[in-house]
Formats: C-alpha cells, sequence, structure tokens
C-alpha cells in the first residue's frame, strides 16, 4: 500500500534578524510535528530577509547557524524540511539563494541554487546574487513514497524547471518562494502554479514569505489543477496530506507526460 506523505505549510513573515528569525523557525517544527507531518517547507530566504534586496551581508556557510538549526530542529522533530537561505557567493559583496533539503534524520540530503534570478519588474537579483548552473543535478527529496522536486520563486515561471524536475521523477513541485507584491502579482502566482500543476500532472506545493512587499499565499495545488489549500497574506502554519493513488489516478486518466514528444535540456 502506498505511504503518502503530511505535509506542513509555514508561510513566515521573516525579518533582518536572523535570531528572532530562528525562534520563528522552531515554532514552526513544534507546530509540523504536533500534526505528526513528514514534511516542513518553509518560504525562500527564510533564514533572512529584506525587501528592498536581501544580499551578501545575509549570506551564511552550508554549516552556519541557519543550516545547523534546521538539521537540528529536523532530527529532535523527525521532520524533514526544505527552506530557502543564502550563502557567499563568487566574490565579497555577492551571494547566493540556495534551498536546502534536509532529511528527517537531520542530514543535509542537498541543495538547490536558484538558476532563474528575478531580474524583472523592477526587481534585480542578479547585482548581488550568482546565479546557480542549469546543468546541475535537480533536488529531490524522497518522503513515503512521493518524490519532492525543488525550484524557487521566479522557477515558477519557467515551465521547463518544473518539467525537468518531472523528468528525474518528481510527484510534488516545492516552490518556497517570497513572492513580490505588485499589480496582478498574486493573481499570476495562482495561475502560474496551477499550470505547473496541469502540464505536469504533479501536485505544487508553493509556499510563500508573508509580510511587507510579499503577497503571501501560498497554494497546495492538486495534479488536476484544483486549488486545495490556499492561504491569505498573513504569517500561517497549515497542514495537508498528498496521497501517491490519487496522484496515480490522475496521471492515469490524463497521460500527458507519457504522450509528450519534446524534452528539456539546460541552455548553454
Amino acid at each position: 500500500m502506498a505511504t503518502g506523505a503530511r505535509v506542513t505549510i509555514g508561510q513566515l513573515e521573516v525579518s533582518a534578524d536572523h535570531a528572532a528569525n530562528l525562534v520563528t523557525v522552531g515554532a514552526a517544527f513544534r507546530e509540523a510535528a504536533r500534526v505528526r507531518a513528514d514534511l516542513l517547507v518553509l518560504p525562500e530566504y527564510a533564514a533572512a530577509f529584506d525587501p528592498r534586496g536581501t544580499g551578501a551581508e545575509h549570506a551564511e556557510p552550508l554549516d552556519g547557524p541557519f543550516v545547523g538549526t534546521l538539521r537540528g530542529l529536523a532530527r529532535e522533530h523527525g521532520v524533514a524540511v526544505v527552506a530557502g537561505t543564502l550563502v557567499p557567493g563568487s566574490a565579497p559583496g555577492r551571494a547566493v539563494n540556495v534551498v536546502v533539503a534536509v532529511d528527517a534524520a537531520g542530514d543535509l540530503v542537498g541543495t538547490y541554487r536558484k538558476v532563474h534570478l528575478y531580474d524583472a519588474f523592477g526587481h534585480r537579483e542578479s547585482d548581488r546574487l550568482d546565479a546557480g548552473d542549469p546543468a546541475a543535478p535537480p533536488l529531490v527529496l524522497r518522503v513515503g513514497d512521493l518524490t519532492f522536486g525543488v525550484m524557487t520563486c521566479y522557477d515558477l515561471r519557467f515551465p521547463e524547471s518544473a518539467r525537468r524536475l518531472v523528468d528525474v521523477g518528481a510527484d510534488v513541485l516545492v516552490v518556497p518562494a517570497a513572492w513580490a507584491a505588485g499589480e496582478l502579482k498574486a493573481d499570476q502566482w495562482r495561475t502560474l502554479a496551477r499550470a505547473r500543476a496541469i502540464e505536469n500532472t504533479a501536485v505544487v506545493l508553493a509556499v510563500g514569505q508573508a509580510g511587507r512587499g510579499v503577497t503571501g499565499r501560498s497554494l497546495l495545488v492538486g495534479p488536476d489543477g484544483q486549488v486545495g489549500l490556499e492561504l491569505g497574506e498573513r504569517a500561517e502554519l497549515r497542514s495537508a496530506d498528498l496521497d501517491p493513488a490519487a496522484l496515480a489516478a490522475v496521471r492515469e486518466r490524463n497521460p500527458s507526460l507519457a504522450n509528450r514528444r519534446y524534452v528539456v535540456v539546460p541552455k548553454d
């Protein structure tokens, strides 16, 4: 019998205060453990955030306090976690937007370095961040009988990012984000999450930040494009159960992945 996964969405309000953010992360873990979640998903820039632009002043190495705390909390509570942070970049004053995946034993099982930097709508992440390698192996995490594939925020606008994860077996697309607020932005966030779910017959777990300059509105979208859970603009923790059998039934009725005629390859 297929084993599903209980996930907790951690729509956090993140500040520039690293210590305060760790307290908030600890509370999210305790809630996930209380409801017996298997996986906690936190937003992009969960370690620290500045809506004017988050850069090298907030970067920490992977063996630093933020990831170390995630690993300790995951081990303590038996809950895997996916969360966004910043690590030092290629030169002083530069950083890398990274999502880390930690399993329920507290082991760092992988990282994803954001490929598509947010140079749009008046923002320029590339002025302070280094992009990840498009050819780097995709980040996937197995929880129960489901495979979770990781992308980040602006990647949601690029369907090939999602398809590449599905190509390596992702059943659930996990999208930590700090989706910038603005005209039509919340509607685009919702529309794009549903589109990635429908075209890949995959669950989409899009977890945004709450607070100034961002939209919140985290989403859990089924493989048929139906929104099963949608949060508001404020900080909130919500949990849901994911069922592999329901996913398999949608893919059987709609075998679009089997019917495809193109592959996705990294651009040089």
